[in-house]
């Protein structure tokens, strides 16, 4: 049986607990309950009202204390991930200076480089991105879309470009269908491209050398779909309602050989949900492979 799991304003994720943390939501509410009871006073009809409004202040103490505990702790993997980057520069960048006239080492080395720094560019744009609606004042979010009329299948195609070297470099089988005729969306095309290689790198992450990748665009009444498929490691059920949350390692549990914050599928929720679509999760459980749907609404005629 296949488990899934949706993002929305009232997804699992967006209020409650998330791994075993509060939600924003969860702790809004909670504050909002300590306030209202000290407006409206102590007294109630068995008396009971000062010993629940302790409890929940202490409740609402604990919940911020673990939630300080666990921001610290994502912005330690943080750090550790960048300095581990910064580490292999600076022993690239010395091997340059001292095989200066070894050409062959020495571009090697300039390729540890690229290679690092892209690692860490990747790692700064995802925290950009996950903090420029936490940095609004509401009334903007995420940088407006540049809307345009757009050939999701061109989208698609750009995507696949981007990810097309790891892909073929892990020997990874992907099949691609797309329908013959134009897929036209309202939509800001390099945002939708960032919601495809998102998928498709995570996609490709988890899933072994020589394994399978799927990629399919259809449309239907009123929507079109992207469905993103892969044959690797699956999601456990218990994290499956928490995937789109920010820092949410799915597969923390496993050896990776690129660094990651579980941020990008964040993004994947909130660039989706900007253009009027919604994101789906579903995965059988732990060895039994993924499947990401993005539904996205036509352009307007």
């Amino acid at each position: 049986m296949q488990n899934t799991a949706e993002s929305g304003p009232d997804s699992p994720g967006r209020t409650g607990r998330v791994n075993g943390l509060p939600s924003d939501a969860a702790l809004l509410a909670d504050t909002h309950d300590v306030r209202l009871a000290r407006i409206v006073g102590p007294e109630t009809q068995n008396g009971a009202r000062l010993p629940r409004l302790w409890q929940k202040e202490q409740q609402l103490a604990a919940d911020r204390a673990a939630v300080n505990r666990h921001v610290s702790d994502q912005l330690v993997m943080v750090s550790h991930e960048l300095r581990n980057c910064l580490g292999a520069v600076r022993i690239a960048a010395r091997l340059i200076k001292l095989k200066r006239r070894q050409p062959a080492a020495a571009e090697n080395a300039r390729l540890v480089i690229e290679h690092q720094a892209a690692q860490m560019a990747a790692l700064v744009n995802d925290l950009l991105e996950l903090a420029l609606p936490e940095a609004s004042d509401g009334a903007g979010g995420w940088p407006l879309l540049r809307r345009e009329r757009v050939d999701l299948r061109v989208v698609a195609r750009h995507a696949l470009e981007t990810v097309a070297g790891e892909i073929g470099r892990r020997n990874q089988r992907l099949a691609v269908t797309l329908p013959e005729e134009p897929v036209w969306l309202q939509a800001d095309a390099g945002r939708l491209e960032q919601v495809l290689v998102n998928l498709l790198v995570n996609a490709s992450k988890f899933t072994e050398d020589a394994g399978e990748l799927r990629l399919s665009v259809q449309h239907t009444t009123g929507e079109a779909t992207v469905r993103v498929w892969d044959s690797g490691t699956g999601i456990a059920p218990d994290v499956l309602p928490h995937v789109f949350d920010p820092f949410v390692q799915a597969h923390s549990s496993l050896p990776r050989a690129e660094p990651g914050i579980g941020i990008g599928l964040t993004v994947v929720r909130d660039l989706t949900e900007m253009h009027g679509g919604r994101v789906t999760a579903a995965s059988a459980g732990l060895g039994h492979g993924s499947e990401f749907t993005v539904h996205l609404p036509f352009a307007p005629d």
